[in-house]
């Protein structure tokens, strides 16, 4: 799962151009001076629109971001060996999860890593590095391919933008109402809205978008799971196993892929204490656990 950081990303620079924009436009103090601050039942309206809108948008642009962000080669036609077996397994892979066949690339880095991307489920993009192509055995790497494919078949995009979707709306309509209460009995602002509330604001959604993501961490680290027995069904159990392992192992390389994007990966970071909580990936040993369970 490689694409909730730059999914994240993407909506954080929708939501603040949507707010430079309101306040430019005069709409807070149109909205204070006309006495309807307070009107809870509006800003929250207000708010789920832009919230929803900045989830939505960053949706239909994550694959054209992916391939920005990490310079990848979608493959028009196969020029390689490697490039014809990436193909028609990445075919085969989604013709078995009952998918269209996704947009498929190459990516240059040398670690091992691969993602998935798009907002329909039947015009996706799959990718993997190059790196990964050169050091997984053929059924590691096809496991890997199917984890992404497990992640497209799931929905987890779609899944994604709707809960990224009502936390902006809850961290908008949140942060006014901080941004409002503190503007009112701190600066004693009796009419419209003051620098008070301005900067409350500001610093309220930083504080609630920090913890807000926390929400969508756990949701990414469940989907996983999710993914991996996908994979599992769709590459073999063992390959899965084995291609995790490899991973594991191969932890201490240098990451070329951009932060942004390894919440989309298929390995992950290693954060630990507080900072766990704002992880996109579960420990590979907790993830290899699950697969020999048979969960």
């Amino acid at each position: 799962m490689m694409r909730i950081g730059l999914f994240l990303l993407t909506n954080l620079a929708v939501l603040l151009l949507a707010s430079v924009t309101l306040k430019l436009l005069g709409f807070d103090s149109f909205m204070a001076a006309n006495g309807v601050d307070l009107n809870l039942q509006a800003l929250l309206v207000f708010c789920a629109v832009f919230g929803m809108s900045g989830s939505l948008v960053s949706l239909f642009l994550s694959k054209w971001m992916a391939r920005r962000a990490t310079g990848t080669r979608v493959i028009e036609q196969p020029r390689t060996r490697e490039e014809q077996w990436l193909v028609r397994t990445v075919t085969e892979l989604a013709r078995d999860a009952g998918i269209g066949t996704p947009e498929i690339g190459i990516f240059p880095s040398p670690a091992s890593n691969a993602f998935a991307t798009g907002w329909n489920r039947n015009a996706a993009l799959v990718a993997v590095s190059d790196g990964l192509l050169a050091r997984f055995r053929p059924e590691e790497a096809r496991a890997v391919l199917a984890h992404e494919i497990g992640h497209v078949a799931n929905g987890d995009m779609v899944t994604l933008a709707l809960i990224q979707g009502v936390v902006n709306t809850f961290v908008m309509f949140f942060a006014r109402v901080i941004g409002h209460t503190v503007d009112r009995v701190v600066f004693k602002t009796e009419r419209g809205h003051g620098i008070g509330f301005y900067l409350t604001t500001i610093v309220a959604e930083i504080v609630l978008g920090v913890l807000a993501s926390m929400i969508v961490m756990w949701f990414s680290r469940r989907r996983e799971f999710r993914a991996d027995a996908a994979g599992a069904h769709l590459g073999g159990r063992n390959a899965m196993i084995a291609a995790l392992e490899r991973l594991k192992a191969e932890q201490d390389l240098p990451k070329q892929m951009p932060e942004t994007l390894t919440a989309f990966g298929i390995s992950g970071d290693l954060k630990q204490g507080l900072m766990a909580l704002l992880r996109t990936h579960p420990p590979l040993d907790e993830r290899i656990a699950a697969l020999r369970n048979g969960a």
